[in-house]
């Protein structure tokens, strides 16, 4: 059976190469993956959920940038950075509880700033004072 490392590991990897279906090999039918709009339960909203993210970690120039990994027992934890076209995600964290190797709950937050408010902003400020 899995480790939690290795289910982090192959989790993480599957993520960066945006491989939905590895991704989804670390869940199972009972799995709940829960954010701040609500808990995701089940293969196929997983799968919609990380169809999304997919969409957008995808596009060209993102960025990505750990912070720190740890794991103890059955539980890891994340704490990352990251940019996409899209977003600025900040003081983002995963926090994973992996049971008979295959994660069982899954939750995330972050902060995420639009960057297209920032856009609209600078573009207001620009017409206000110029």
């Amino acid at each position: 059976m899995r480790s939690t490392q290795d289910v982090l590991d192959h989790h993480l990897a599957c993520f960066a190469a945006s491989d939905l279906e590895g991704t989804l090999t670390d869940y199972t039918g009972d799995s709940v993956l829960m954010t701040p709009d609500g808990a995701i339960h089940g293969l196929g909203s997983i799968r919609t959920f990380f169809e999304g993210a997919f969409a957008e970690f995808g596009q060209p120039g993102t960025k990505f940038t750990m912070r720190k990994m740890l794991v103890e027992g059955d539980c890891a934890f994340i704490v990352w950075d990251a940019e996409t076209s899209a977003n600025t995600f900040e003081l983002a964290t995963d926090t994973f509880v992996v049971r008979d190797g295959r994660i069982a709950v899954q939750t995330f937050a972050a902060k995420i700033t639009p960057k297209r408010a920032s856009v609209e902003a600078d573009h207001l400020a620009a017409s206000v004072t110029g």
